[in-house]
């Protein structure tokens, strides 16, 4: 168990990382909206690439964190029973939901959207908007973002199972994190030299 405990570290270091990387595409989104409409309004133009590309980095943003929302125990739940039990019986709850829900599920969209990638990358596909982007990258969003979920989940799993053995803390609690606009905020001031 202390060999799968490591693994679950480094699979959590991975997700650390990829989350606060991909932090940063918020506020790239944000800035390509703002420059869009700056210029649809001040010069009179626009383009559907830079409508596209923003739901793109969107894509990215919701695949490719969906894994460190989960290990920072942020996605939403609904309590009214689980509540109820004490925090062992809330680990197993948990467990069953990552074996029999998460993982199915995750395995399953990310096993059926590869095919749909390969197809776009092999047709070379492209939006149908006028001026819009090629479409293979973001569908290959898709078998990513999902893989990573599958392997924060499979490291979930381990923590909880090692908190009900009494080989690490509960994994359930949720700990004060800062929120991603707090992290993105003071990554910005880090960088400026401000901190």
């Amino acid at each position: 168990m202390n060999g799968l405990l490591k693994l679950s570290s480094l699979i959590d270091r991975l997700t650390e990382l990829v989350g606060k990387s991909v932090i940063w595409l918020v506020l790239v989104v944000t800035l390509i909206g703002a420059g869009n409409a700056v210029m649809r309004y001040t010069i009179d133009y626009s383009s559907n690439a830079f409508l596209e590309i923003q739901w793109h980095l969107f894509s990215a943003i919701f695949l490719f964190c969906a894994g460190y929302t989960l290990m920072r125990n942020e996605h939403v739940r609904i309590d009214l029973i689980a509540g109820r039990f004490s925090r062992r019986g809330q680990t197993m709850i948990d467990i069953f939901g990552i074996l029999f829900f998460l993982m199915p599920m995750a395995i399953a969209v990310m096993y059926m959207s590869w095919p749909i990638f390969v197809l776009a990358y092999e047709t070379n596909e492209q939006s149908s908007n006028a001026g819009g982007l090629t479409i293979w990258p973001v569908r290959l969003m898709v078998p990513i973002g999902f893989f990573l979920l599958v392997i924060q989940g499979f490291s979930e799993l381990i923590k909880r199972i090692g908190f009900l053995q009494g080989l690490c803390p509960d994994p359930g609690v949720k700990s004060h994190h800062p929120t991603s606009e707090e992290e993105l905020a003071l990554a910005i001031k880090a960088k400026r030299g401000e901190l």
